[in-house]
């Protein structure tokens, strides 16, 4: 009988920590108190979120069903920030997506880190014209920037638009990195010229064909918040590019993946539970 106790004990633990995960999905509403990011992009949470309003100057959220747009006032700033710089440009308005959720936390599906309320996908799409119904921005086309094959950049998508995008937002104030993939990042290091001090801000990372993702610093007064490691201060375009190269490519897993399970701060209990 005790061989089994500790396979039994485990999956009851597996079962406990999936719900609490889900726990972070169900509460509506931000926790109350003074704005705080609380441990790790990746491990963590948020007290005090702000909400993006889901329309304004220059951009409007995607995907609104899945309350995910819930932030550090940084980050919202950042965001309303960008997209009054595009609209002044004469671009189109910008499709936000997740940012986190209403305590931050980790989510069900989706998403590993978004979890302190400075992470925000910001997705490459743009649609001309009158803005998209309520109804219609749950599930907008989103073309990938990459050709289906992986081979390299489709140029029957990409543009000087995107360019820009990405340039101006990696030249804004509080942003740590942004997240593209390697294809996007290898097409503008053999095209930019003059000033490519912020080609450094594009880091490369699986995904990120269709979105680019902001991480923003942790901002000041917040003790609990934890920053990622430093990288390199060159632009980015050699050794550290290449090597994504030579990276085996992803396989899918032939069963569900487990939910992600981090180790939360013992301040999230607090933020988690409070009314």
């Amino acid at each position: 009988m005790m061989r089994f106790a500790v396979p039994l004990l485990a999956a009851l633990l597996f079962l406990t920590n999936a719900a609490r995960a889900d726990d972070w999905a169900t509460v509506q509403t931000p926790a109350p108190g003074p704005t705080q990011s609380i441990g790790f992009y990746t491990a963590g949470c948020l007290q005090g979120a702000q909400a993006l309003p889901l329309e304004g100057p220059g951009y409007e959220a995607i995907r609104v069903s899945r309350n995910r747009y819930w932030g550090q006032p940084v980050t919202i700033d950042f965001i309303k920030t960008l997209a009054e710089k595009m609209r002044a440009a004469g671009q189109a308005h910008l499709y936000i997506g997740d940012i986190g959720q209403p305590r931050g936390g980790p989510a069900p599906s989706g998403h590993a880190s978004h979890q302190i309320g400075l992470d925000a996908d910001i997705w490459f799409e743009r649609q001309p014209g009158a803005r998209r119904s309520p109804a219609d921005r749950e599930n907008p086309r989103l073309r990938s920037l990459v050709k289906a094959d992986d081979s390299g950049i489709d140029d029957a998508v990409f543009n000087e638009q995107h360019v820009l995008l990405l340039r101006t937002a990696a030249q804004m104030p509080n942003l740590d990195r942004i997240f593209v993939n390697k294809w996007i990042k290898q097409r503008l290091c053999q095209t930019t010229g003059g000033d490519r001090s912020w080609l450094r801000k594009l880091v490369p990372w699986y995904g990120h064909d269709s979105h680019f993702h902001i991480r923003l610093y942790c901002p000041p007064g917040n003790p609990q918040c934890q920053p990622q490691a430093d990288y390199a201060h060159d632009d980015g375009c050699g050794e550290a590019l290449e090597s994504w190269f030579r990276k085996a490519p992803l396989v899918p897993p032939t069963t569900p993946p487990k939910p992600y399970r981090p180790k939360l701060p013992a301040a999230c209990t607090a933020v988690l539970n409070a009314r």
